[in-house]
């Protein structure tokens, strides 16, 4: 089952900005919470279904990501086991929303667990964001299929550090505010709630010698050239996944994915229409009156041969059975429709012209003028 819309579910429109994002999720937060609907499973999860929403859309780093990818961009980001409560950074929200910090905890019910939040663990590892290049390639590529060479810009593991965020030789030290956690708990009365420690930032540990090469970051923007495979029957706006190439991930965590958006070229002589590829043939005026065999490139490096039926008039369409793009999902591929377009002499000698001429006579056509009867009869229709 997909996962819905992060936008349909704070009821806003793609283009909403933070403060009608915002706005959004302090009103179905009041409608939602859960000590108005105390024991209502569905309202827990409806509120937990908005919290997830609104940690994305007001992430100015996890937004922009969502808004190209969707949630394919941000598989991971909260781990392998999807949105808990630690994964929420937004506390400051709530209690503005609700008066305060001890209505916060009414929210909960005295619960720091009331989404399968559990306070012991430190945040492990994290899966990178995803990133997008683009590529152009032939129509000749995309029938053949082919595989091609990407440079990309990406954040990769620190080669000084390892992806660790510390100087060589120096250590993390562990966060004397949560004594490591990563996360702290505050109490009023009989309710508390567990949040990310504001120190350590949820990490619990402090790194006070950050590597000099990342700033601590653990990750340096690289160049890297990457071999992407090119399907046959790829066409534009096609989306290649290359998995583990995008951005590096956070503690140990596995990269983030490469999508690869294709554009094809437009064929100086072959249109494509889906799998069909259409072409123009150019034939001269006897070889259409007599009949002839026409030699027609196609995108399998053979030559075939087109029969034009003598009689045939210009624009008349012929088709070759699977000599078009190959079905990118299936077997089989599409045809390649020929257009015969007759080419009018410009460059008659004397002779060539007289017969012309005396053919034309034979036919009875005047190609002198046009006839009075002719042109009274085309006034009438404009009329």
């Amino acid at each position: 089952m997909s996962k819905k819309d992060y936008y349909e579910i704070l009821e806003i429109a793609k283009n909403a900005d933070h403060g009608t994002i915002r706005s959004a999720y302090r009103r179905l937060a009041v409608k939602f919470h859960p000590d108005k609907h105390q024991g209502d499973k569905k309202a827990e999860e409806k509120f937990k279904e908005i919290s997830e929403a609104y940690e994305i859309l007001s992430d100015e780093n996890k937004k922009p990501i969502y808004d190209q990818y969707g949630h394919e961009g941000l598989k991971g980001a909260f781990g392998s086991s999807g949105f808990k409560w630690e994964n929420f950074t937004h506390f400051q929200d709530i209690s503005d929303i609700f008066g305060g910090l001890d209505d916060v905890f009414n929210i909960f019910g005295g619960s720091s667990d009331i989404f399968g939040f559990r306070s012991s663990s430190r945040r492990g590892p994290r899966k990178g964001t995803s990133i997008q290049a683009y590529m152009d390639i032939t129509l000749e590529e995309a029938v053949k299929g082919v595989e091609k060479t990407i440079e990309i810009k990406k954040h990769d593991a620190c080669s000084v550090c390892q992806g660790r965020g510390v100087e060589p030789g120096a250590k993390e030290e562990k966060c004397d505010l949560c004594k490591g956690k990563g996360r702290v708990v505050a109490s009023s009365g009989f309710f508390s709630v567990t949040t990310a420690c504001s120190r350590c930032h949820g990490e619990g540990v402090i790194i006070k010698n950050p590597c000099k090469k990342c700033n601590g970051s653990g990750a340096t923007q690289v160049k890297k050239k990457i071999k992407v495979n090119i399907p046959k029957g790829i066409d534009t706006n096609t989306r290649l996944r290359v998995s583990n190439e995008g951005n590096t991930g956070e503690k140990g965590g596995p990269a983030g994915d490469l999508f690869v958006l294709i554009n094809v070229v437009e064929h100086p002589i072959f249109k494509r229409h889906d799998d069909d590829i259409y072409c123009d043939v150019k034939v001269s005026f006897a070889q259409v009156v007599f009949g002839t065999e026409i030699e027609v490139l196609t995108f399998d490096d053979e030559k075939q041969m087109l029969k034009i039926p003598k009689g045939t008039q210009s624009g008349k369409v012929f088709c070759i059975k699977h000599k078009g793009v190959p079905h990118l999902q299936s077997s089989g591929r599409g045809n390649l429709y020929c257009r015969a377009m007759v080419q009018t002499p410009t460059n008659l000698d004397g002779e060539q012209a007289n017969k012309l001429k005396d053919f034309a006579a034979s036919c009875g056509e005047n190609i002198k003028a046009k006839s009075k009867r002719f042109v009274d009869k085309m006034k009438k229709a404009f009329k």
